[in-house]
């Protein structure tokens, strides 16, 4: 009877924090729930170990007073109730509570049809389950984030038969398989759900103990971060200091969940700092900066790759023995990332730049291992507050050479060929649309993919007599073509006439320049997700023309480069309307960063579409799912 006044007095203190919050003080009751809200179907799961946390009240009103919304009993210890509280408690002190309870199951908690006490007594013990007959009440489908979550557990369900984990974001339970490393159709055999269970287990009690319960995520979303960061495999045999300390460092990660560190977007590069005054009249004579660069291609295969090798080469040029430069390429998986990454600090390098978003997650992890390394990865729209990401606004100069290709086409269609449908990609293509509308409002845009099945574009372009083409913005060494930039073909022959360039070597000079100066550690203190996204202002991003452009031509672009470098005009401050007709801006207004970089529509004189999945070449698929504004269905 003294353990029962205890769980009654855990009961009243429940009891009156519910008051005070204005929520219901009782168990919760699920007819009353059901009462106005559509269901689909029943099912019978048969016997299933159910999680004492997920048991939320009872199927009907008939005890429900008798408990507070912990379960724990209300009634005095005078009555029938506390005397069979305390004849139930003392069975499971001698052998256990062996009887499984009767419940319900609707959006993964479960409601008790019999066996309230039952429960009481070992949540009030501090057991974590209890068996139970239970029958699955399945909602109606509908457009609520709550109900897309369920029938995605549903799934995860099915294969795993796991029901003690719940994620709070779409999309969390496809993201847990693949880290785990099974496929999305892949049935759990006994061993893998012994060993998930482990590891979930070996996670939570440290997250508990840490206080993660008081934080707005759910242990299954703390669990998914820091899979994310640190990986699944050989987790149960880590030890809790282990764990503990690579929590510590996505602490900040969890608090912030589902949002991010705040954003600071960097346009264009600031006030250039000065070195030290003293530095500069006495000059300190020490050890080179040593950086790294990781490329995922070579730059005799790749024209993205060649560009950064470009930039890198730069460097050499402006600082000569300051710096010392080293190069790794064809780092195309994350586990190679990380062991180049280790490589590359045991070899000395204090900056690392890696320039694909294929090195993201790579780089992630190892700037948290590595917190004394400057790294920075190449990619848009993957703000991460553990380390900085950097991009160039290539819309910008696409909207130059559509600007060209209006004025000089004598057709009404204009080619563009895009390869993958990622972040800034649509950006691109509506930009050059914009370009070609401004100096020829009657052209329309005819859009082709390079990375969709099945598909020729040069043979489409032909067939519908189109001549001005915006094609591939860099050269492949190894596979050298005339068909890059903004180009004119007729006739069988090929005019190259401007092309968009991406300046590498600006960028990273004045990245090196500021860790060099003392810049940099000006904003190591600051909370923030740093990313660059620069444009022509920089001098990152630009445009080079043919000798033979008209000089009327050629004037007009730079009068037009000249504005958009000052920031006097930006191509999507004008009226917008998407291919639907619904109106996207209107004139005077400017999208944000935010809608630029998003963008998944496409303007209403573009011919094409954006490619679903599917229609992509298999080369193109591993980008997308990274990158892509139309993620694959998981």
């Amino acid at each position: 009877m003294e353990e029962y006044a205890k769980a009654r007095k855990s009961a009243q203190k429940a009891y009156r924090t519910a008051l005070l919050k204005g929520s219901y003080p009782y168990l919760q009751v699920l007819d009353e729930i059901l009462s106005f809200t559509k269901t689909a179907s029943e099912a019978d799961l048969g016997l299933v170990e159910i999680p004492l946390d997920q048991i939320a009240g009872t199927k009907t009103a008939g005890r429900t007073t008798a408990f507070a919304n912990n379960f724990m009993p209300l009634l005095p210890e005078d009555t029938e109730f506390a005397s069979k509280w305390v004849s139930l408690y003392h069975a499971h002190l001698d052998e256990g509570i062996r009887d499984p309870i009767k419940a319900c199951e609707f959006m993964n908690r479960f409601y008790v049809i019999e066996g309230n006490k039952r429960v009481s007594v070992l949540k009030y013990s501090g057991a974590v389950s209890i068996f139970g007959q239970v029958t699955r009440i399945l909602p109606a489908k509908n457009d609520s984030q709550e109900v897309r979550i369920y029938y995605e557990f549903l799934d995860f369900y099915k294969l795993t038969s796991i029901n003690y984990l719940w994620f709070s974001q779409e999309g969390s339970f496809p993201r847990l398989l693949k880290l785990v490393g099974t496929k999305p159709d892949h049935v759990w055999t006994d061993d893998e759900k012994l060993d998930f269970h482990s590891a979930y287990i070996h996670f939570t009690d440290v997250f508990e103990e840490k206080g993660g319960r008081k934080l707005s995520l759910t242990p299954g979303d703390a669990f998914l971060i820091y899979l994310e960061i640190y990986g699944y495999e050989n987790l149960w045999e880590k030890s809790h200091s282990q764990i503990r300390s690579e929590m510590a460092k996505v602490w900040k990660d969890f608090q912030l969940y589902p949002k991010k560190v705040p954003l600071e977007l960097s346009m264009q590069p600031g006030a250039e700092a000065q070195k030290p005054v003293i530095s500069r009249l006495i000059p300190v004579v020490s050890s080179p900066l040593r950086i790294a660069f990781l490329h995922d291609k070579t730059m005799e295969t790749s024209s993205w790759t060649y560009g950064h090798e470009l930039g890198r080469q730069h460097l050499n040029q402006v600082f000569g023995s300051e710096i010392e430069t080293l190069c790794f390429d064809n780092i195309n998986t994350e586990e190679l990332g990380l062991k180049t990454i280790e490589e590359a600090a045991a070899r000395g390098c204090k900056v690392i730049f890696t320039t694909t978003p294929k090195l993201l997650g790579a780089s992630i992890k190892a700037a948290i291992h590595y917190p004394e390394i400057k790294l920075l990865n190449c990619s848009l729209h993957t703000y991460s507050g553990h380390l900085r990401t950097y991009y160039g606004r290539l819309y910008e100069a696409k909207f130059l050479t559509g600007a060209l290709a209006g004025i000089l086409t004598d057709s009404p269609l204009v080619g563009y060929l895009a390869d993958y449908p990622i972040f800034g990609m649509t950006a691109n293509i509506n930009a050059f649309a914009l370009g070609v509308k401004m100096t020829n409002p009657e052209a329309r845009i005819h859009l082709e993919w390079a990375t969709v099945k099945e598909r020729n574009p040069d043979e489409v372009f032909r067939a519908k007599g189109i001549s001005y083409i915006s094609g591939q913005d860099l050269i492949t060494p190894q596979y050298a073509s005339r068909k890059f930039g903004l180009y004119d073909i007729r006739d069988g022959h090929m005019v190259n006439v401007a092309s968009p360039i991406w300046h590498w070597g600006k960028f990273y000079e004045r990245i090196v320049r500021d860790i060099l100066n003392g810049a940099w550690k000006k904003k190591e203190a600051q909370t923030k997700a740093i990313h660059y996204w620069w444009g022509i202002s920089s001098g990152m991003i630009d445009v080079i023309c043919s000798k033979n452009l008209p000089a009327g031509s050629r004037w007009l672009l730079e009068l037009i480069k000249r504005e958009i470098a000052d920031a006097g005009y930006n191509p999507f401050s004008a009226s917008l309307t998407a291919q639907d007709g619904t109106v996207k801006n209107t004139a005077g207004n400017c999208l944000s960063a935010e809608e630029i970089i998003t963008m998944d529509w496409l303007l209403d004189n573009v011919e094409g579409t954006i490619p679903s999945f599917e229609e992509l070449v298999e080369e193109a698929k591993p980008m997308v799912i990274l990158q892509g504004i139309k993620p694959p269905m998981q």
